[in-house]
């Protein structure tokens, strides 16, 4: 079975650039000395994390899902953090985990001694943390800005002149599909900030972010960086945990044009997917994704806004050119959607969702097979 033989829409995931991206993490980590591990916030595909498991077996979770998913399907290390613990989830967190971040001193102080009871009464280690607001912002959309000000993420600086007892580690997160200079300028702040509490731990996490696997990102900077902050802090472990850079542009959604509505001079082609349902990503960042199809802009040249099949008003987006008119059934690839996207995905409208196909490489003649398909079953059973 070949793509051409799969019908729309469905998103496909190529293991050749998968396998890419994997090999250029791995390099990076073996340089730098620095821990990548694997968020599934950006990717929860766990059917292909037998390819994953080859180069990375740890993982970062924000929810008892996550972590569940990390412990069966990677098998690794589970490094834990979430924006507020509750007494009914603490005890499963730390019976899956090997560290586990504090959003704020006021967890810490409520939920140490059970870390400590844990670790005493189980026999394993759990490694408790802390996560930190370096102030400094990097990040020009503010929803995914951390460091705004008023932000409930991470303790400040001028509540820490000392580090709290039991606190082993430090975890940061300031970055959002960034380069090695972004890091930099937060690596420096959260070192004139924090510095002082360095040499009283064992790891530094540095959180997500940091989109090595993008065309033109300095790998050999972000080596660097990494390799000169660990001889500035001799034995501090340094973990990364980037989201987009281990599923970047290793996947599209293909999927077809089933009609073509004109007003105001504006000619619609409508696609048997959403925005809104399958590429939430889009509205929300918002960003608009390359189209394998179209063509640069020219005078003469047909262009079109793509509305999604729901009945959400601002289900669309445009406009693209495209070298002869289009045509109902025609297929589009919208390019890059294997991350973020398939984690986000609703079932609005009971809109049919996508299937899911693994291709051996991203040869138009290449092997496919499905992942998963969905049904009639999916959608009711999610919506008792």
């Amino acid at each position: 079975m070949t793509i051409n033989d799969i019908p729309t829409p469905f998103y496909v995931v190529y293991e050749n650039r998968l396998r890419r991206n994997l090999e250029l993490i791995r390099d990076v980590s073996e340089r730098s000395g620095a821990k990548i591990i694997m968020a599934f916030k950006a990717n929860a595909l766990w059917r292909s994390f037998h390819i994953i498991k080859e180069y990375c077996t740890d993982s970062t979770a924000s929810s008892l899902n996550e972590l569940r998913l990390g412990r069966e399907f990677l098998g690794g290390e589970v490094h834990s953090y979430c924006p507020a613990y509750t007494e009914a989830s603490i005890g499963e967190f730390l019976a899956g985990s090997s560290h586990i971040t504090f959003n704020s001193l006021g967890q810490f102080n409520r939920f140490i001694d059970t870390v400590r009871k844990y670790n005493s009464e189980s026999g394993r280690h759990v490694s408790p943390g802390l996560r930190v607001n370096p102030r400094c912002s990097v990040i020009e959309t503010d929803m995914y800005n951390p460091a705004l000000p008023g932000s409930r993420f991470g303790a400040e600086a001028g509540d820490l002149r000392e580090l709290p007892e039991g606190i082993e580690g430090l975890h940061f997160h300031a970055l959002c599909e960034s380069s090695s200079y972004d890091l930099e300028k937060v690596l420096d702040a959260f070192e004139k900030n924090f510095g002082h509490l360095l040499p009283h731990i064992k790891w530094v996490n540095m959180g997500g972010g940091h989109l090595m696997t993008r065309k033109g990102y300095d790998i050999e900077h972000l080596v660097r960086l990494l390799q000169d902050f660990r001889l500035r802090h001799p034995g501090l472990q340094v973990i990364l945990e980037p989201g987009s850079a281990f599923t970047w542009r290793t996947g599209d959604l293909v999927t077809s044009v089933v009609d073509l509505v004109e007003n105001d001079g504006i000619t619609t082609a409508i696609i048997d997917a959403s925005f809104a349902c399958h590429m939430p990503d889009t509205l929300e960042m918002p960003y608009k994704p390359a189209i394998s199809e179209s063509v640069e802009a020219a005078d003469g040249l047909p262009a079109y806004r793509l509305g999604g099949n729901s009945c959400l008003s601002g289900d669309f987006m445009g406009d693209w050119t495209f070298a002869s008119p289009l045509k109902r059934g025609q297929r589009l690839t919208l390019e890059d959607m294997n991350h973020y996207t398939t984690v986000k995905t609703t079932m609005f409208n009971g809109i049919d969702h996508p299937a899911i196909v693994l291709a051996d490489s991203d040869s138009p003649d290449a092997e496919c097979r499905y992942l998963r398909q969905y049904t009639y079953e999916d959608y009711k059973s999610r919506m008792s």
